[in-house]
């Protein structure tokens, strides 16, 4: 691997721009995680995007927003705009846990230090900047601001909260993946300045997919049609939402809907004398567009201002691939589809290829990949097999309540990428550590070539590329809480299981299947828990990988924990939602706890179900 040198990452101070003889940036990110210079990291994403461009960009990582703000002002101003995330992760969820307890690391962070980022920093870096350059457009992007983009519950703050638009005084947010809105916005602003080098850009364009924006309701009047041809779409205002319950669940089914369509609506809502506009997205990358992303000059490493610091998602990450983006689970809880969208984008053999060659020759690599993966570990190159009906669909997952007939499951793809990175000089293993889809696995379609491939996969994973543990999430053994979760059954669960035992005795594997649970979700009750310890006892799991339930911002679970209602049936639906109440659920988790055996005992008789309490304990 070549020796790099200071000016291999983008700058992050004065005397960093003059070594390349910049006087001045064209744009400035500040982002609220440590710069590590990795395609896993949003921030040096979109930096190298914009550099690719031929634009100057600078980034100030994790800026001291207490003393004198001399961080906000050393890169001076920037010719085109600031751009601001708060990080890979929601601010709130990466400081606090279910149950609102600051946690121990921040994993973004040198040597996993929480004190190096605020609460909100969308809105906290926004508002300064706005303060000390007022006439400089910011631009918000990242996860936080991607799913805070209309009014919606906000767990921490326990209260609904207008779009962040509104709270930080931004002039534009760009939803989702960035690369295609950030290249578009920029192609404009360059365009509007032409060569001039001294002129300044004072406003963004409103015209751009995937954007959003505030105007006055007077200007919304007379915007000008949806650029896709499919109109608007009004919402319930936030005023609205504030009194009524219904409404905000009302809305959030049409937001989840158009998040995930290939043409969508454009979204407007009303707050106060304002209206958010949420344009269209994009329609899915190409395999060449997202090929072209990961195949940036990244030097894969932290800034060298963290020498000899641990920045602990960098070394969860570090040997690692990711091969596509996108998810059609639709995970009732899970923020990935809001954010990535339900359409799989695959990169290209090639460009895969590229990047383990890459690692393989970093000095710390010993031969493994800790995981060649993306959000599901299984989705790689699927997607309709008529994308006319895909064109069409406003399903918010392509698996629930059925796998659709019109998806190809096929895994050839997937065992073709893996026999060929596994044939690579220098690699011994390559593990698979993202979570595993078992019911495309088990799904038997119309085509014997596709279920064989599984039936290959299936074999292949668990003897090939599981380093002691394979991680599944089956999430509850309840099939009503299941269904609420929009994940299969739990029968599915001990089918799986049944060919992981099997193939590990035949092959004299010591192997564990590591199943993740959730306790609280929407339509779970105590019962359901209880039951739960019965089923684990019975599989002999020692459960560790659990969570509370926690209700973050756009998901179907957190609109139906807040109003008590299901977005899409209107019913109404049962919620864990005091401290009690939680901790009594999650409990039952770790029956096996000598600690545990006395409350549990004593929730088991409160609730009516004495005939539990054997099943667990014996007589």
């Amino acid at each position: 691997m070549k020796e790099h040198q200071l000016t291999d990452w983008l700058p992050t101070t004065k005397k960093e721009m003059e070594l390349r003889g910049w006087n001045r940036p064209d744009v400035i990110i500040f982002s609220g995680d440590a710069y590590v210079d990795h395609p896993s990291f949003g921030a040096a994403v979109i930096g190298r995007t914009l550099e690719s461009l031929g634009l100057r960009t600078a980034i100030v990582p994790q800026p001291n927003w207490r003393d004198d703000l001399r961080d906000f002002k050393k890169l001076g101003r920037p010719r085109l705009f600031f751009g601001v995330s708060a990080g890979c992760m929601d601010s709130m969820v990466n400081k606090y846990t279910a149950n609102k307890r600051l946690r121990s690391e921040d994993a973004y962070t040198p040597d996993g230090r929480h004190d190096m980022r605020p609460e909100y920093p969308s809105i906290v870096y926004t508002r300064i900047l706005k303060e000390l350059f007022p006439d400089v457009p910011v631009v918000l992007g990242g996860i936080e601001a991607s799913l805070r983009r209309l009014t919606h519950y906000d767990y921490w703050a326990e209260r609904v909260r207008p779009s962040i638009l509104k709270e930080s005084k931004a002039d534009l947010l760009v939803y989702g993946m960035g690369e295609k809105p950030i290249t578009a916005m920029c192609r404009h602003l360059l365009n509007e300045l032409g060569e001039t080098e001294e002129a300044y850009v004072r406003h963004v364009p409103h015209d751009i997919l995937q954007t959003a924006f505030l105007i006055d309701r007077k200007e919304a009047e007379s915007l000008a049609p949806n650029p896709n041809g499919e109109g608007d779409l009004t919402l319930f205002s936030h005023e609205e939402c504030l009194k009524d319950k219904k409404k905000q669940a009302q809305n959030f089914r049409h937001i989840e809907e158009e998040s995930n369509r290939y043409a969508a609506a454009r979204i407007l809502q009303d707050v106060e004398q304002q209206t958010v506009v949420v344009n269209p997205p994009f329609p899915p990358m190409t395999q060449g567009e997202i090929d072209r992303s990961f195949d940036l000059p990244y030097t894969r490493l932290p800034h060298p201002k963290y020498k000899g610091k641990r920045i602990p998602a960098y070394d969860m990450i570090k040997f690692s691939v990711n091969i596509h983006r996108g998810c059609f689970g639709g995970c009732a809880f899970c923020t990935i589809s809001a954010h990535q969208g339900k359409f799989i984008v695959s990169r290209s053999k090639e460009s895969i290829l590229k990047e383990v060659k890459a690692i393989t020759e970093m000095p710390d690599f010993k031969g493994y990949l800790s995981d060649l993966g993306g959000p599901s570990a299984n989705m790689y190159r699927m997607k309709g097999k008529d994308e006319s009906l895909c064109r069409k669909c406003k399903r918010p997952s392509c698996i629930h309540p059925k796998i659709c007939p019109n998806l190809n499951t096929d895994h050839r793809p997937l065992l073709d990428i893996y026999h060929a990175v596994d044939a690579m000089p220098g690699i011994k293993k390559s593990f698979i550590g993202s979570g595993v889809r078992y019911d495309l696995l088990l799904h038997k379609s119309k085509n014997a070539a596709i279920d064989k491939s599984a039936a290959e996969y299936t074999r292949e994973l668990i003897v090939r590329h599981v380093s002691g543990r394979l991680k599944v999430a089956p999430e509850h053994t309840a099939d009503k809480v299941l269904y609420l979760m929009r994940k299969p059954p739990f029968e599915q669960f001990y089918e799986f299981k049944r060919i992981f035992d099997k193939l590990n005795r035949e092959l004299n594997l010591r192997q564990q299947l590591i199943p993740y649970f959730i306790s609280s979700h929407p339509g779970c009750t105590e019962e359901d828990m209880a039951e739960l310890a019965v089923i684990t006892k019975r599989l002999d799991f020692h459960l560790e990988q659990v969570q509370d339930f926690t209700p973050t911002p756009m998901t179907v679970a957190t609109e139906a924990w807040y109003t008590g209602i299901h977005p899409y049936t209107l019913e109404p639906v049962f919620s864990a939602k005091t401290q009690k109440e939680k901790l009594a659920q999650r409990m039952f988790f770790f029956w096996y706890k000598a600690e545990q055996r006395r409350a549990i005992v004593n929730e088991l008789k409160r609730i009516g179900r004495n005939d539990l309490i054997p099943k667990l304990y014996g007589k």
